[in-house]
């Protein structure tokens, strides 16, 4: 049953008329007798057989001609070259094939897969019959349609590796004919053909199914590009990807790759990193990749890993080092560890290829087989293409390495921030050139004079009261199930231990039902831990009754103390997701801030983030420094502070423990001095009078307002906390700015703020804030508004 018959433009003739008319062409011109006797012999056969040139349509009964096929095709299927070439005749547009070489026949029985389908890459029938049709264009109405792109062929061999064929087609053997079905196509029509290139149904109007005869047949040429496309699809993997990265997948990709390209199925790589200053391997930051050299030395030394024959070529010519021979090599080199471990390790053969950049050895590529000579210096050429490209990778590798160990520096032990980094560097340059001058030299004390402050804080509300009601709660739990355990014991043997224990363990419950001290969890432990266990595992020992709720207990307390933690780790697991997405909120929004003007900025996690921001002329040396740009930062705060809130709640959708937040802004009017202090690795203010303004930071956000018991910040409300007439009116400002921006709602309070130890007089402005969600409408939501929305 011929399955394609209704997809493509054709009805097919399998014809030989062709290959007959070429050995008639041939006779008239022919003058050597051998020849002349040979083509006379052809034709006169051929007469027996007036089917196989008027046509075929019957594809699947083609073996009773199976003789007569190969006598017309053996000028073009030679048995000299049967086994090195690939080729096959085919029944054009069928899956049909009747004539093919040996080593096709080989590559086909190879799979062994018996459902693989021998068909192009990526092959689509409606692509196809559109190819069909361009071929009648061409082929019958001489049109110059442009549509080679080359083929390829997929096939698995006997490991089950992947080898790829490119197809080329000899369609010298093909007649084309219309059928009364067949439509006579006009310029016009193959204009709109041309513009309607991916409509099937628009070609199949003008090519209906089997509208034409496509009589003869067809040779498909191939040829193994195996090794070709291995090495474009490596360079690929390397431009687009980073294989030193800690990825499995592409590792695994580097490794098959390899092993196509050296056609070595059990090929494996290794890969290391060399330091050129302390002339040291260094391994690879991923679990996927090994290195052979590095597993088999303690030091990393290069010179106890290599023997001189290995590192003059690698580290001294920059060559290949091959080993074709492990067990020979090893041999020879007793004392070398790098030998002494492959042979351990049951590897026949080797080659280290130095990775070159700039003339620099930047890493080793290791190749190894587990068969003698499967890898030598004949084959490693093979890698001269490649190791460009694996050079590119490994130098993007170590400066996004660089880059990472600064930023971790950065971020985790100092708290030099890029804007003032130049001051560093100015005073480590002073440093040096004092120290080459032979002067004693030493660090000055790095100051920024008048700067403006500005500090902000988003607070996790009440969150002590909170971490202390989780920690009753897991306690109360745990007390709990051990008094279970005790009274199941006393019921079984009644001894006075056990009522003893339970009544202290009833009096400790209602102790912690009444609220907790903050010894209240040690003491706990301690009864847990030294009078309790104790007795649970005499339980245990003694009473088979309660031996299985004992064993449960001890289980859970084995896996450590987060088995009874559950209230409190969620509490903190939620507070640290929070504060982990609010500092990377505000780090992303201080790259815009920045641009503003260049300032210095830090941040710190608590029960919350704050952060402080320093901006004065004496930051920058490049930029002329100016009040609006103080103005700008302090509106880009306020901003900042809104969106932070926003955010806040939004977490809070996914949060199964729901937390609310206050914030608050200091805004200081005047200006002060800041220096390094290198025994804390921070910033702090300078002298006694800007020290009140780190004690109004640090005491603020418990202040109440004055003569009442309501603290001065709030849920869902911004405080605003100042000292002078000016910064109320600069502040009233941007909150009507943020207003109109729906930021912001219509409620501003002002209020004054209780004294504090040495502070008095401060002032606060208070207004409500307006939140977003994906059900609000454009002007926002109020706190009380969104609080019954996350309750909805």
């Amino acid at each position: 049953m011929d399955r394609y018959k209704d997809i493509y433009p054709f009805r097919i003739k399998l014809s030989f008329q062709k290959i007959l008319d070429n050995f008639s062409q041939r006779l008239k011109t022919e003058i050597n007798p051998i020849s002349k006797t040979y083509i006379k012999g052809i034709l006169e056969y051929s007469e027996s057989y007036p089917e196989l040139f008027e046509g075929i349509e019957d594809f699947e009964n083609l073996e009773v001609y199976q003789d007569q096929i190969k006598i017309l095709l053996d000028d073009l299927f030679p048995d000299v070259l049967t086994y090195n070439e690939i080729k096959v005749a085919t029944v054009p547009f069928r899956s049909k094939m009747f004539r093919k070489t040996k080593r096709f026949e080989s590559i086909l029985n190879s799979v062994e897969d018996k459902n693989f389908e021998f068909l192009p890459r990526n092959f689509n029938v409606e692509k196809d019959y559109i190819l069909a049709c361009i071929i009648i264009l061409n082929t019958y109405y001489n049109y110059n349609i442009d549509f080679f792109r080359p083929e390829y062929y997929d096939v698995p061999d006997a490991n089950g590796k992947i080898r790829n064929y490119r197809l080329f087609v000899n369609a010298d053997f093909i007649e084309l004919i219309p059928t009364k079905d067949a439509l006579d196509i006009t310029d016009e029509d193959v204009d709109e053909l041309l513009n309607h290139h991916d409509d099937i149904d628009f070609w199949k109007d003008k090519f209906p199914p089997n509208s034409w005869i496509f009589k003869g047949f067809a040779i498909l040429n191939l040829t193994d590009v195996t090794a070709d496309n291995s090495i474009s699809e490596i360079k690929t993997l390397l431009l687009n990807n980073n294989i030193l990265s800690d990825s499995k997948i592409i590792s695994t990709k580097m490794r098959d790759v390899l092993s196509t390209i050296f056609s070595l199925p059990k090929l494996e790589f290794g890969f290391a990193l060399f330091d050129d200053v302390e002339e040291k391997f260094q391994h690879v930051n991923s679990q996927y990749i090994e290195s052979f050299i590095l597993d088999s030395i303690s030091e990393n030394g290069c010179r106890e890993a290599l023997c001189e024959g290995a590192y003059k070529s690698i580290v001294t010519r920059h060559s290949y080092f091959s080993i074709p021979d492990v067990e020979s090599y090893a041999e020879k080199n007793p004392k070398n560890k790098f030998a002494k471990h492959l042979h351990q390790q049951s590897i026949k053969s080797a080659i280290l290829a130095p990775v070159i950049k700039n003339e620099k050895l930047l890493a080793i590529l290791e190749l190894v087989s587990y068969s003698k000579n499967d890898l030598n210096s004949i084959n490693a050429t093979k890698l001269d293409d490649i190791v460009p490209y694996i050079a590119e990778t490994v130098e993007n590798y170590r400066q996004e390495k660089q880059n990472r160990i600064k930023a971790i520096i950065q971020s985790e032990y100092t708290s030099i921030h890029p804007s003032v980094e130049w001051k560093f560097q100015e005073e480590a340059e002073k440093f040096l050139e004092g120290f080459a001058n032979k002067e004693e030299a030493n660090l000055d004390e790095i100051t920024f004079k008048k700067v403006y402050p500005l500090f902000g804080q988003i607070d996790i509300a009440g969150s002590s009261t909170q971490r202390n009601s989780a920690i009753q709660n897991d306690l109360i739990n745990q007390l709990n199930q051990v008094l279970n355990i005790i009274n199941s014991a006393f019921e079984a043997q009644p001894i006075p231990v056990y009522e003893q224990m339970g009544y202290r363990i009833t009096d400790s419950l209602s102790s912690l039902m009444e609220g907790i001290t903050a010894s209240t969890e040690q003491k706990t432990d301690n009864l847990l831990k030294y009078d309790i266990l104790p007795i649970l595992e005499h339980i245990e020992n003694n009473v088979p009754d309660c031996k299985l709720m004992v064993n449960i207990y001890l289980k859970k307390i084995e896996v450590g103390a987060k088995a009874f933690h559950e209230q409190r780790d969620e509490f903190d697991e939620t507070v640290s997701s929070i504060n982990s997405c609010m500092a990377n909120y505000i780090d992303l929004k201080q790259v815009e801030a920045q641009k503003i003007y260049p300032h210095y900025f830090d941040r710190y996690k608590t029960d919350g983030v704050e952060h402080n921001m320093y901006i004065g002329q004496s930051i920058t040396r490049e930029q002329k420094f100016s009040e609006v740009m103080l103005q700008n930062l302090r509106l880009w705060q306020l901003t900042v502070m809104c969106e932070m809130e926003n955010k806040f709640y939004k977490l809070q959708d996914s949060n199964a423990l729901k937390l609310s937040s206050r914030s608050l802004i200091l805004a200081f009017n005047n200006t002060l001095s800041i220096h390094y202090r290198m025994d804390e690795k921070h910033f702090d203010v300078d002298g006694s009078y800007n020290a009140s303004y780190e004690i109004i930071k640090k005491r603020i956000d418990k202040a109440f307002i004055k003569h009442t018991e309501e603290r001065i910040t709030s849920k869902g409300k911004l405080a605003i906390i100042y000292s002078q007439k000016e910064s109320e009116k600069e502040y009233l400002k941007y909150i009507h700015y943020l207003q109109r921006k729906k930021y912001l709602d219509e409620d501003v309070e002002v209020l004054d703020v209780e004294d504090l130890q040495g502070v008095s007089g401060l002032k606060a402005l208070r207004v409500g804030i307006l939140y977003h969600t994906d059900k609000s409408e454009a002007s926002g939501l109020t706190y009380e508004d969104l609080i019954e929305s996350l309750r909805s």
